[in-house]
């Protein structure tokens, strides 16, 4: 049994021990049966009231709960339609109290909900209100009364995002550009004229609107700025070059030069009209000078001629060039061919550096080749001859590679141009064999020469035979010691000395001495020749070589000693032009038995 209901028995046993309490004290006092009939009722009456005043109470109690859960259970399932969630389940076998507060927390919190979606809305909207106003964008489209999902919250907050992004980004393209238009204006000197042009540079860089029309306003007005800077650098450029060539064809004092120096580096407003003076005066002053002013012209165009590789025949064609009626007309013809060439060369640059580049190698080439047939290469010290020869066979290489890479160049110049790229007259390719066949030409004429002079040399060794040629000793600078020579008795005969020193050449390895005077010792004491002997034994094949000689010579020894002919300097072609020739006039001496002139120019006398 429920407390509650042990509580109500005990009330009724109350009332009804309350009641005959009531009838003993009013038997007691003898009140009579009508009284107690009339007091009972009134006891039956009030405790009746209190009784329906109580279960009034109740009853009211139980209709609120019941209109209480009826509007709670609306207004959540309106709630629940608005933050699109599903409806609210409730639990079976519930009381109404724990129905009706099941109800109103579930409404309460779905409430908060709804609240807090409303006010992040709210705050998007307004974050969104002032981006859309900075980039002049649509809002995002999303009722302003209606509860917000999650999801349509998320996607707020990522456009958001990106807006601010976008902000960012044009934030720092409108400061770029702005920066960029006041130092272009700073540049030329210009004040912001239109609005647009006062709100970019005067205004807070906040308050500027970031639409694109803006930036892409900010962009042209910028691009206006810069060709107009770039067209007074140019105007200011060309100013300038006319002012450095006629610096040097009028051949301006550094004074004066140094007068206008600060004008020649910046392009401001005000130098420009300081160059463009200057300019003005310079052509003054170049009428007054035309004749000095023409010959300096002529001059830069024959150097540009070079730069191209004018033939005669296309430096002929300008007969200006060669006309010495200096005028003003004059002049104008040749400013305007310079112009002319320069731009030409300015064109075709890389053309023409190319084939200057492989002249250029080319010269080093030769250079390099002629040192290779140097013989005095060999003394040099610190590895030249290795870098030399490396270099050179590096040149090797880099030659036909350029070459080919010219050709293909050129025959693209010519296609363009529709005539033939000429250099010195011809065109490049036979320019370039040309080259080589000279080259191979001129070694094949050295080699020619060395070969000449090498049978001359073997023809001199048959007639007086061959000398063993030591190599140099390396001796410091300074330090040169005084050769030895035999010391001669001064008594001797001219036949012993003559005949010693001849078995001594032939035995010594050294040459039968050609036929010319021999100076005095003292005279050749510095310079004698040293010869590897010392005693030794000759060399074998030297001595077969000689073997001739040496017979003849003790031939003529064993002859009459008479003294030397006068006519002792003869060249080798007054002696003998061959050796046979040589040896039949030696036999034919022998046999006369006359005085050997011949074999007595061939011996050395002291």
């Amino acid at each position: 049994m429920r407390k509650s209901e042990v509580l109500a028995a005990e009330s009724v046993a109350c009332l009804n021990k309350a009641l005959c309490h009531l009838k003993d004290i009013w038997e007691e006092i003898g009140i009579p049966e009508e009284q107690r009939l009339e007091r009972t009722n009134v006891v039956k009456n009030h405790i009746k009231g209190l009784l329906d005043m109580m279960i009034a109470e109740e009853e009211s109690l139980r209709r609120r709960l019941i209109t209480s859960i009826e509007t709670c259970r609306k207004e959540l399932s309106k709630v629940c339609s608005e933050l699109q969630l599903p409806p609210f389940q409730e639990e079976k076998g519930n009381t109404m109290l724990q129905q009706e507060k099941d109800i109103r927390t579930c409404l309460e919190v779905m409430l908060k909900e709804k609240s807090q979606r409303m006010e992040m809305l709210k705050t998007l909207i307004d974050q969104d209100q002032d981006l859309c106003d900075i980039l002049c964008s649509k809002p995002f489209s999303i009722p302003a009364n209606s509860v917000p999902s999650l999801e349509q919250l998320e996607s707020f907050r990522e456009h958001l995002a990106r807006l601010t992004a976008e902000k960012d980004q044009r934030h720092g393209k409108f400061v770029e550009l702005k920066n960029k238009i006041i130092l272009c204006m700073e540049d030329l000197d210009q004040l912001p004229e239109t609005s647009f042009e006062k709100d970019i540079v005067c205004e807070d860089e906040e308050a500027f609107c970031l639409s694109n029309e803006n930036i892409d306003s900010l962009k042209v007005l910028l691009h206006q700025l810069e060709s107009k800077k770039a067209e007074n650098e140019r105007i200011c450029t060309s100013y300038r070059e006319k002012i450095q060539e006629h610096w040097a064809r009028l051949q301006i004092s550094q004074e004066d030069r140094d007068a206008i120096s600060e004008h020649m580096t910046l392009s401001k407003k005000r130098n420009m009209e300081a160059l463009q003076a200057e300019v003005k005066r310079l052509e003054e002053l170049k009428l007054r000078n035309i004749q000095d002013v023409t010959k300096a012209i002529r001059e830069d165009i024959a150097v540009v001629w070079e730069k191209c590789f004018y033939s005669t025949q296309q430096r002929q064609a300008f007969m200006p060039y060669y006309d010495d009626h200096f005028s003003e007309e004059l002049l104008s013809l040749h400013e305007a061919e310079i112009l002319h060439l320069k731009q030409h060369y300015e064109d075709h640059k890389e053309l023409f550096e190319g084939v200057h580049k492989w002249q250029d190698n080319w010269r080093l080439f030769l250079e390099l080749e002629k040192k290779s047939t140097d013989p005095s290469r060999f003394t040099n010290r610190g590895g030249n001859l290795l870098k030399e020869e490396k270099q050179r066979s590096d040149m090797l290489k880099s030659l036909p590679k350029l070459e080919k890479k010219l050709k293909s160049q050129i025959e693209l110049w010519e296609q363009e141009q529709g005539r033939e790229f000429l250099v010195q007259g011809q065109k490049f390719m036979h320019f370039v064999a040309e080259q080589w066949e000279l080259h191979r030409l001129e070694k094949q004429k050295e080699k020619q020469e060395r070969q000449l002079k090498k049978s001359k040399q073997t023809e001199e060794d048959m007639l007086y035979g061959t000398a063993v040629r030591t190599p140099t000793k390396r001796r410091f600078l300074g330090s040169m010691t005084p050769c030895k020579a035999r010391k001669l008795n001064a008594t001797s005969s001219t036949s012993t000395v003559t005949s010693n020193s001849t078995m001594r050449s032939v035995f010594g390895g050294t040459v039968c001495h050609s036929p010319v005077s021999r100076p005095p010792i003292s005279a050749s004491k510095g310079n004698a020749p040293r010869t590897p002997g010392n005693g030794k034994p000759p060399y074998r094949g030297l001595a077969e070589r000689n073997k001739e000689n040496i017979c003849l010579l003790n031939c003529a020894l064993s002859g009459p000693k008479t003294p030397a002919s006068p006519r002792r300097n003869f060249s080798i072609n007054s002696v003998a032009s061959t050796y046979s020739e040589f040896a039949r006039d030696l036999s034919k001496a022998s046999k006369s038995k006359c005085t050997p002139e011949v074999l007595n120019s061939t011996i050395t006398q002291l």
